[in-house]
This record gives C-alpha cells, structure tokens and sequence, in this order.
C-alpha cells in the first residue's frame, strides 16, 4: 500500500512539472510575441535591433546610370556635339527626378514606418556632419586657389591683383545686401529650430517661411549682380577663382532653399515632432555652413579684393611703371 501511494505521488508530482514547463513555454512565447510583434495575431515580427535594414529599391543603380549620363552628356556639351545640350538637359531632369523620388522613399520611411530610431537618427547626423565636412575641403580648396594667385600675382596677370583692366564688384553695394540677408536667413532659422524644439510650431512655420523668402531674394540678388560684373569666368586666374567661388556657394544656396522648403513642408504637415526632426536638423545645419561659407566669400573676395584694387600697387612705383 505504501509503495502504490508513492508511485502515484510520483505520477502526480511529474505532471506537475510537466505542465508547468507547458505554461512556461507559452508564457514566454507570449512575452516574445508582444515584445517584437505589432499585433499577434498578424504575426509581423519586428526586429530585436535598433537599425534599419532597408528593402530593395531601384533608385541607387538608377541614380548611378543617370549621374554616368549626365557626365557623359557634359563632356559632350563641353565640346559642342550636335545632341551634348539636349544630352546634358535630359540627364539633370532625371536626376532631379529620380533624387525625389528615393527622398519621397526615405520622408515615408522616417514619417510612416517608424525605420528611423534614435540609432538610425544619429548615424544619419554623423553621415551629414561628414558631408559638409567634405563640402569645407571643397571651398578651402577654391579659397587656396584665390590666395595663391592674390598675395604673389604672377607676372603674366601684371604682378599686380586685381589683374590690370579687371574692375571689382563695390562690395559695398549688393554684397554687402546680400550679406545682410544671409546673417538674418541665419537667426530665423535659429528661430525655427529653437521652435520647433519649444513646440511652438506657428513660429517654426513662420521663421521657415522668412528663410525661404530671403534665401530666394539673395539668389536674384546674386544673379543680377553677374550680370553687371565687367569681366567673365576666363579673364584671367581672377575671373575663374571669382566665379567659381560665388556660383557654387550660389549653388548651394539653391540647395540650401530646397533643403529647407521640404523642411518647412514637413514642418507644416505635422510630419516631424519636437525629438524627431532629423531632416530638418540637418538641412538648418547646411544653411549654417552656406551662411559662414558666404562670410569668407564676402571678407576676401569682395572686401580685401576690392580694397586692394583701390589702393596703389607698390610693386607698380618700384617697376617704374
């Protein structure tokens, strides 16, 4: 008697085990579900990690072809083949075509499927922060350029800068303009910034808007000004360090525009929040680098380049000439 109550003691006591290590299983297959799934009974499993893998997309191949194309087509164009112009033409509108669309892809990635945690925010800023950092060598190299030619002007050019015939932009009448309004483009997109943060989306809307208008008025500006210049991108090391200075911050300026009109869309669709605004972060960021970009511009090409154009040349009284 005594053995046949411990064998069913036995029994009972293993299939207490046993269905405890059932309910355990369903239990932690329970929390599994409801950690990594949007609704168990869908079953989508979301990832166990903070990055974004990101689906097939045709756009870089694309974008590959059509940059080839528009190098090609530009080469072209240089050397005046019949179909260079149209060449050139189709590829820049496909580019600027095939460009937002993959941004339309990434705005709906970040805005509506949530792929852009905080890790993926903070690799996109870095990834940002090292572009203008290329952008900086960029300029430095224009700017090196300038001042190698401007502070030991070679004997071809005269040994004298601004190179003899060539007559300076006043840099007291549109870049100093133009300069005024880039410095307060700055603050109302600090304003926007500060806002948006502060929850304050009225004033973010408004200061974008600001930006926008004067970001516009300095690009006419800058336009009106080339068409006033007496000299163009080929007379002399002068005219190509001038143009290719101004034209592509101008460039950057029509980027910078861009950059923040989607911003100020986005803003205004209530597509960002005051922690999650990357893009927006980034393109203030850009204009912050268009603007100290144009402060050098302004200082050594139009103010010291024109100064030194008004005061006498003492290499002249020494060469007797």
């Amino acid at each position: 008697m005594l053995n046949l109550i411990k064998f069913v003691n036995n029994i009972i006591y293993q299939w207490r085990i046993t269905l405890l290590s059932i309910l355990k299983i369903q239990v932690d297959n329970f929390q599994y579900n409801m950690r990594n799934s949007v609704n168990i009974n869908s079953k989508i499993v979301l990832p166990s990690h903070p990055y974004h893998i990101v689906d097939q997309s045709p756009w870089p191949i694309a974008l590959s072809g059509v940059l080839l194309s528009l190098t090609t087509s530009a080469v072209l164009s240089f050397h005046g083949y019949p179909m260079g112009n149209f060449l050139l033409l189709s590829s820049f509108i496909l580019l600027n075509w095939g460009m937002t669309l993959w941004f339309k892809d990434i705005i709906t990635e970040a805005s509506y499927l949530g792929a852009h945690t905080d890790k993926v925010q903070k690799g996109i800023s870095l990834g940002v922060a090292l572009f203008i950092i290329s952008e900086v060598f960029f300029f430095l190299s224009i700017f090196w350029a300038y001042f190698h030619s401007a502070l030991a002007p070679a004997i071809e050019i005269g040994s004298e800068w601004p190179p003899k015939g060539i007559e300076p932009v006043n840099a007291s009448e549109v870049p100093t303009a133009n300069t005024t309004l880039l410095l307060s483009s700055g603050s109302a997109v600090t304003v926007t910034h500060h806002s948006l943060v502060d929850r304050l989306i009225d004033w973010a809307n408004n200061g974008s808007v600001a930006t926008i208008y004067m970001a516009v008025f300095f690009t006419a500006l800058q336009g009106m000004e080339y068409f006033g210049v007496s000299y163009t991108i080929t007379d002399s090391v002068f005219g190509s360090t001038f143009y290719m200075g101004t034209g592509f911050h101008g460039l950057h300026v029509i980027i910078g525009t861009i950059f923040l009109l989607v911003g100020a869309f986005r803003i205004f669709s209530y597509q960002v929040t005051n922690t999650h605004h990357v893009g927006v972060e980034s393109g203030i960021l850009y204009w912050h680098f268009v603007d100290v970009v144009w402060l050098f511009l302004f200082g050594a090409v139009y103010f010291w380049g024109g100064q030194q154009a008004m005061t006498e040349n003492p290499w002249k009284e020494g060469l007797g000439l």
